[in-house]
Parts: C-alpha cells; sequence; structure tokens
C-alpha cells in the first residue's frame, strides 16, 4: 500500500506533516519570492503591530529598539541560511526551505498552547511550577531544534551531520547577532 502524495501548495498540510516528520510536507510549499514573502507577513504583523502599541506606553525609542531586535531575530536565519545552503550548493532548494521554514515556527507557539493543559494538571498535582516551566522550555526548544534539522535534512538535503552543523551555525550566529549589540552597547 503506498501513502498518499501530499497536495502542494497547502501551507496548513505541509506544517501539519513536517511537525510529524513527514518529509512530503516540504512539497506543499512553493518555491517563489512570492511564497516566501507570504511566509514572513504573519510573523512581521505581530511584532508591529506590537511596536505601534509598545510607542504609547514605552516611548518610540524603546518600542523601535525592540522591532529592530525582533526583526533581526525573525530575518537572520533567512540570511543565514541562504549563506550556508550557496556555500554547499544547495541554493536552488533554499527558497522552498525558507517558506518551510518561516511558516513551521508556527508550530511552536500552537504546542506550547497545547502544553498548558497537562503542565497546569500536573502544577495542580503538585509539581513545581518552575520545574514545569523548564520542562516546556526545554522540550520546546528540543523539539524547535528537531523541526530546523529536519527541514535543514529534508528540503536542502542535507547529510544528517550537515544538518546539525547548519542549524548550530545559524542558531549561534542568529543569537549573535541579537546579543551582540546589546552586550556591546553598556561599552559604547
Amino acid at each position: 500500500m503506498s501513502q498518499p502524495v501530499a497536495p502542494r501548495n497547502s501551507v496548513l498540510v505541509g506544517i501539519w506533516r513536517i511537525a510529524r516528520g513527514r518529509a512530503d510536507g516540504v512539497a506543499c510549499f512553493d518555491a517563489t519570492p512570492r511564497a516566501f514573502l507570504a511566509s514572513l507577513a504573519p510573523l512581521l504583523a505581530f511584532p508591529i503591530v506590537g511596536t505601534v502599541l509598545a510607542m504609547f506606553s514605552d516611548g518610540p525609542r524603546r518600542a523601535l529598539t525592540g522591532l529592530g531586535m525582533t526583526l533581526c531575530a525573525l530575518l537572520m536565519p533567512a540570511v543565514l541560511s541562504f549563506e550556508l545552503a550557496r556555500f554547499w550548493n544547495r541554493s536552488e532548494a533554499w527558497m522552498r526551505f525558507a517558506t518551510a521554514f518561516n511558516w513551521c515556527e508556527w508550530i511552536l507557539p500552537v504546542l506550547a498552547c497545547l502544553a498548558m493543559v497537562p503542565m497546569s494538571l500536573a502544577i495542580g498535582a503538585g509539581v513545581d511550577e518552575s520545574s514545569a516551566n523548564l520542562a516546556l522550555l526545554i522540550g520546546l526548544g528540543c523539539y524547535g531544534l528537531w523541526m530546523q534539522w529536519f527541514l535543514a535534512s529534508k528540503a536542502l538535503s542535507l547529510p544528517a551531520a550537515r544538518a546539525m552543523l547548519f542549524v548550530i551555525l545559524v542558531n549561534i550566529g542568529t543569537f549573535l547577532a541579537i546579543a551582540g549589540p546589546a552586550a556591546l552597547a553598556p561599552a559604547l
């Protein structure tokens, strides 16, 4: 019995399949600049609305600084992954990877919401709240890293070790791009 092929151009089906570790989910995403920009739009919309609201409470300087850091955090993985894909001769597959990566970022908040119910029950049964929160963060972090590895491996056709190196480099580079200026600011 053959497995059904994932329908093309179905973002929700692609997210669902990738969330469950199905490589055919990658084919659900278009590999066009328009699809990539569409995948960025919701990721950028929430921080922009948050910035407008924060301008009234925190002031424009703090709100715009926060927006700049958020935009850097959202866009740096795309920049770094493009360069790594180009370095490893996978640039033709990068657009589909980046589109899938952006859309699959929504898996983590959904999982966090779903995990709140058993976490609340565990806290009610006597589990320490800070321990439950730590377990949730570790679980989401590990799943997020696995998902990035899975996408790098399947969408860019990277061997397992190279996909692991890809994830490490993208995450360290993104962290340094965000934390570096914040760490240097007091010295200036």
